[in-house]
């Protein structure tokens, strides 16, 4: 091998192989020099697994092995420790885990398509995603066939670390980010100042007042300011161009990238051969002006994923554990993710509570603002249950341990808004889309103008093709929709609603109906017992013991209103159950078949008609009727709650324009009772609907050009949820982590959806706003720089401005009042 060979770059990590290796793997047929073993084996295991097209895809290179094993690769066990999975593993199954965990070492596209293809190939993972943009992922696998060490020994072995999602450490990398790009923004400042120093002289001086040798120094000079300028500010616009350019594309930085190399070329060549104009001035102040804009963009980016960033900081990292006896009030100060369930933690004031359980001791009230939207703290007392991450106000509390880790309702908050983060919206896709199709346009017209230029004049071929290169990048078409969408997602979960699909706040602004489901969603949800009536001589306990047994098993609340009436009594044994959806539950008890249900399910086995029942009903009950094969035993009237603001968030959704309707499985006199109370047209309220009847009336209304938007149990009335355009879960319940809505209703105040969707609106007109000033900026913009009236530092400032503008704008939906008539 020869000493130039010798001396080449290893083909993994680009690192120069040291003088006398002689280690290669052949990678799609051809032989590729390695510069140590930790390379060579890393490079294998990508071949061996067919994986080599990481080579080709990649537009950036990894870090070395050396760095990107973590010291903690021969302790990797610890990681298959219960105590140490706690705050980062949640069971899915019986023997199926997900883990949230944090890739180190990804540097672009390629790298997150190589961990997901070589995790995804592990026997025993289920699934693997990874998140380019947050460096987050979730892998789920069956730890029968595959522990979580072998996992993360997998990703260290092609040169990543994984490791648990810690925010902290995420705060960690933004501080980092914004502190490199004030460090260029320094540079090319001080750079542009006294650049501009040394060329103010040759604008003022009259013709032979400047001596050759002076301008010769003052050109020297400015070369030599303009350098750290050109090497470190403008970086970053360098390598991303030459990495598009090497995967045959074209990206934002690619024209900058152009303009700035192309003025600098021609700059030194003037220097060097001391003939020509030079345009050091010109670069600097464009560069500190587009460093200056970004920078700004940077922090008003952060500043709108701060609002979500929290929830992931509101868990705290210590708790005060009571030692037993727990009447002695002894503490002990103990890691969250040592908590047990069952363990009593005491919360003081300005404390926040660690994770989710039951108030046991004490009197006080508990701030959920980041939580649920709530803006007054919510009293607890003995037996109220608390979220984890919600902060104690006024007075000490004891509290018992029910959930921890991935199991408490923060965390399946956090993974609703990841599942939110990782879809692309529509809009977004056309925009980036456009950006490129116009990109690949703007070097068109660019080549075209510096041909007509040299033609016109030579002298000013170059810095009016800079200025178009400059001027009309796309970077404020790019964020006009991202932007608007992320500070409308940070908003409304401040305000207590949860978007989780991307899609939803383009559809919740185009929404014609709103159809609410009944029982937990325009009520509480509470169900309780308001009257027994017994029909064939039983009394009120022998019935509702039957009703008890008929209902032990069943989840729906009709079903645990009556166990909490029955409580003290004992549920009748059953046997052979049968379950009708929409209908009711019969069982075998004593030897005989009961049904317990509306009233045409049970009247089938019955078979006879009903006795006349009191007239006194309580007002929007629900009856459920028991009876067995000719009798009928009882009647319940179950009743809830109606919520506080359900009339007023109706009225307003009415005067926007929407079309409300009410859709509940309940008896049809309690539905139209209750449309009557909250305005809901009789003819657009049904009752006895069955989850395909739902299915049917929205699909029809749908046909007529209507934008669904469903309001309802995120579980229960999953079909119906998937059917409309755009779904609303209630997320109060335990249920949160199954919802499959589009957006979770976190609070308890349906105020939240009007408000809401009057957001989505603004929104809309916002990202409207942004194209409509992208595409008119750049169509004033090319024509005047392609005219020669616009300097490239000019130019340099008509972009940064444009694109602050979007950014701006966008930051104005943090601040809109809600209208509340």
């Amino acid at each position: 091998m020869t000493e130039s060979a010798s001396r080449c770059s290893c083909y993994h990590c680009g690192l120069e192989v040291p003088e006398g290796v002689r280690l290669s793997v052949a990678i799609n047929g051809e032989s590729r020099a390695m510069c140590c073993e930790g390379c060579r084996a890393v490079a294998e295991a990508i071949v061996t697994n067919g994986l080599e097209a990481y080579y080709t895809n990649r537009d950036s290179l990894p870090e070395s092995p050396r760095e990107a094993k973590p010291d903690i690769l021969e302790a990797l066990s610890l990681y298959d420790q219960a105590e140490f999975q706690k705050t980062f593993v949640r069971a899915l199954g019986d023997n199926e885990q997900e883990a949230a965990l944090v890739l180190e070492g990804i540097t672009c596209a390629a790298c997150v398509w190589l961990n997901e293809q070589h995790v995804a190939r592990l026997a025993g993972v289920l699934a693997v995603e990874v998140n380019y943009t947050t460096r987050r992922a979730r892998v789920r696998w069956d730890n029968r066939r595959l522990a979580l060490s072998q996992i993360l020994k997998a990703i260290a072995n092609i040169g990543y670390r994984a490791h648990p999602f810690d925010p902290a450490r995420q705060e960690a990398v933004a501080q980092k980010e914004r502190r490199a790009m004030l460090w260029r923004l320094a540079v090319s400042g001080l750079g542009m100042m006294q650049v501009m120093m040394y060329a103010y002289p040759t604008y003022v001086a009259n013709e032979g007042e400047l001596t050759p040798d002076v301008a010769t120094l003052l050109r020297w000079s400015s070369l030599l300011l303009t350098l750290p300028v050109i090497l470190y500010a403008c970086g970053p616009f360098f390598r991303n161009a030459w990495r598009d350019i090497r995967l045959h594309r074209v990206g934002m930085d690619t024209p900058v990238a152009l303009g700035i190399g192309a003025a600098f070329v021609a700059s030194l060549w003037a220097t060097l051969t001391d003939h020509g104009d030079v345009y050091y001035d010109s670069i600097n102040m464009f560069v500190f002006f587009l460093l200056g804009g970004r920078y700004l963009e940077l922090l008003a980016r952060q500043k709108a994923l701060r609002a979500t960033e929290e929830l992931g900081r509101l868990a705290p990292s210590f708790a005060d554990r009571l030692i037993e006896p727990a009447s002695e009030q002894k503490t002990e100060r103990v890691l969250v993710s040592a908590l047990r369930v069952g363990d009593r933690v005491l919360v003081k004031p300005g404390m926040q509570i660690p994770a989710d359980g039951f108030v046991v001791d004490g009197l006080s009230s508990v701030d959920e603002s980041l939580l649920t939207g709530e803006s007054q703290p919510i009293a607890k007392s003995i037996g109220s249950t608390v979220t984890g991450g919600s902060m104690n106000v006024e007075s000490p509390l004891t509290v018992r341990v029910e959930q921890v880790g991935e199991a408490t309702r923060l965390a399946a908050i956090l993974r609703l808004m990841e599942r939110g983060a990782l879809e692309k919206p529509a809009a977004v896709t056309v925009a980036d889309r456009v950006a490129s199709w116009f990109l690949w346009g703007l070097l068109g017209l660019s080549a075209l103008t510096a041909l007509a230029w040299w033609v016109i004049d030579p002298s000013q071929a170059l810095p009016v093709t800079v200025a178009v290169l400059v001027v009309s990048c796309p970077c404020a078409l790019s964020l006009a929709t991202p932007v608007a969408l992320t500070i409308a997602t940070g908003r409304l979960a401040r305000e207590g609603l949860l978007v989780t699909r991307g899609h939803a706040i383009e559809v919740l602004a185009q929404v014609t109906d709103v159809v609410f489901d009944k029982t937990g969603t325009l009520t509480t949800g509470v169900m309780q017992v308001a009257h027994i009536e017994t029909l064939a001589g039983l009394d009120a306990d022998a019935c509702l013991g039957l009703a008890a047994g008929l209902e032990q098993r069943s989840s729906h609340p009709l079903g645990r209103a009556i166990l909490g009436a029955a409580q003290g009594l004992k549920p009748a044994e059953t046997s052979d159950e049968l379950h009708e959806t929409g209908g009711g539950i019969e069982a075998t008890i004593a030897g005989r078949r009961v049904r317990i249900g509306h009233q045409s399910y049970v009247m089938q086995l019955v078979g006879v008609a009903l006795p006349p029942v009191s007239t006194n009903r309580t007002y929007s009950a629900t009856p459920l009727y028991l009876g067995e094969a000719g009798t009928w035993l009882a009647r319940f009237e179950i009743a809830d709650e109606v919520r506080p603001d359900a009339h007023t968030s109706i009225s307003r959704l009415q005067k926007m324009g929407c079309r409300v309707a009410l859709l509940s499985g309940d008896d049809p006199g309690v539905v139209s009772d209750l449309a009557a109370r909250l305005g809901i047209s009789t003819a657009e309220a049904h009752g006895r609907e069955t989850p395909q009847t739902k299915l049917e009336r929205v699909a029809a209304w749908q046909a007529e050009g209507r934008v669904v938007c469903m309001v309802g149990d995120g579980v229960n009335d999953a079909p119906v949820l998937a059917k409309a355009q755009v779904s609303v879960a209630m997320g109060e319940g335990t249920e949160l982590a199954r919802t499959q809505g589009d957006c979770v209703l976190l609070g308890r105040h349906l105020a939240v959806l009007p408000d809401s969707i009057w957001l989505a609106q603004a929104t809309r007109r916002t990202i409207r706003e942004n194209l409509w000033w992208a595409v008119m900026y750049n169509a004033i913009a090319l024509p005047v720089a392609m005219g020669g009236f616009l300097t490239p530092w000019l130019a340099g400032i008509g972009m940064s401005l444009s694109s602050l503008w979007v950014v701006l704008n966008s930051l104005r939906l943090q601040r809109k009042v809600t209208p509340r008539s």
